[in-house]
């Protein structure tokens, strides 16, 4: 398995994601989307989960398809984002259709960064205007770091922020993910330098430097920052994407899988006040050349967000009000 040609969720032929975030607030929301709709299951493994249509996910519910996902700061608030994207999609025809009615599907999940550092004195929710300009923006490419989502993310110990990475199997099949890394636990060893998820690192593409040569949990666990997080609420939400051609039922079991990938980059992962959360999406483009072929998607998938876990936190960049440091400025000599 090598990355694709842009290391992004984006490698997924179809797939366009948009950000747009406000600097002030210090949050933001990404939105994943097709020109068609797709299909697209969930795994919820947090404890504190904040969702809109989730439930209609599942493998047992009616609506098959969805026309986007989206990733929202702002807590309950930001729930409202999916409402903006939803709108955006209104105006262009877009929706399941019931009669002469089209109804855009729009999942959604959101991060807690109401303690982020910015100013939260608006009378009017900018979650829903934050959506729909995410939606506009929506392209092939996508950026990482301190936008969308990621703006107002953090870790225990430092900014967190939006990743992605790619995978394409021997199959040819593509695997992206697609984070927005908020997480209770630390994503880097004790001394803030060196990545949970730094033994799948490809091309040293969060900093090279390799999984920390100490080793024993006492030494690479800083529990007092571990401590002070679980004060606040916090969560890790993903989305996986693949070409290959899955029903509900399999996005669901690539979903889960991918979990692995939060557990293998965030310590601790799952806990009582994480929301985590990886959405699966398929664009049907590939058939598996044979069963055995989804655990290897589920299997990428993790490595994948892995992956892009670390590289959103490596990516983040500084900002006026910030309440934590970079990774970058904790590892200036790196």
């Amino acid at each position: 398995m090598i990355p694709g040609p842009q290391n992004a969720i984006t490698d997924v032929a179809g797939l366009k994601v948009g950000h747009a975030q406000d600097e002030a607030l210090k949050s933001g929301v990404t939105v994943m989307t097709a020109d068609v709709p797709f299909t697209a299951s969930v795994a919820v493994l947090g404890g504190a989960p904040g969702t809109r249509e989730t439930d209609l996910l599942a493998p047992d519910k009616s609506v098959a398809q969805v026309d986007a996902l989206v990733l929202s700061g702002g807590s309950a608030f930001g729930l409202e984002a999916c409402a903006g994207v939803v709108a955006g999609l209104r105006t262009v025809g877009r929706g399941y259709p019931v009669g002469p009615a089209r109804v855009p599907i729009v999942p959604g999940a959101i991060l807690f960064d109401l303690l982020a550092g910015g100013d939260h004195g608006w009378t009017g929710n900018p979650y829903p205007a934050l959506g729909r300009r995410a939606l506009e923006a929506a392209e092939p490419r996508t950026g990482i770091g301190s936008i969308g989502a990621g703006t107002g993310a953090t870790t225990a110990a430092m900014k967190g922020g939006l990743g992605t990475a790619s995978l394409t199997l021997d199959s040819g099949i593509s695997v992206g993910a697609l984070v927005a890394a908020n997480p209770m636990g630390s994503v880097t060893t004790h001394g803030d330098r060196h990545f949970w998820a730094a033994p799948f690192e490809i091309d040293s593409e969060f900093g090279g430097l390799g999984p920390d040569p100490a080793s024993g949990l006492g030494r690479t666990i800083d529990r007092r920052k571990v401590t002070a997080m679980m004060e606040h609420a916090n969560t890790t939400i993903a989305i996986i994407a693949t070409d290959a051609s899955l029903d509900k039922a399999q996005c669901q079991r690539v979903a889960i899988a991918a979990h692995d990938g939060i557990a293998r980059a965030c310590v601790p992962a799952h806990s009582p006040s994480d929301g985590d959360l990886v959405f699966a999406a398929a664009m049907g483009a590939k058939v598996l050349p044979d069963p055995s072929e989804l655990g290897l998607i589920g299997h990428a998938a993790s490595l994948c967000l892995a992956r892009a876990i670390a590289r959103g936190v490596h990516a983040a960049t500084p900002a006026p009000g910030d309440i934590l440091p970079t990774w970058s400025e904790l590892n200036a000599d790196a």
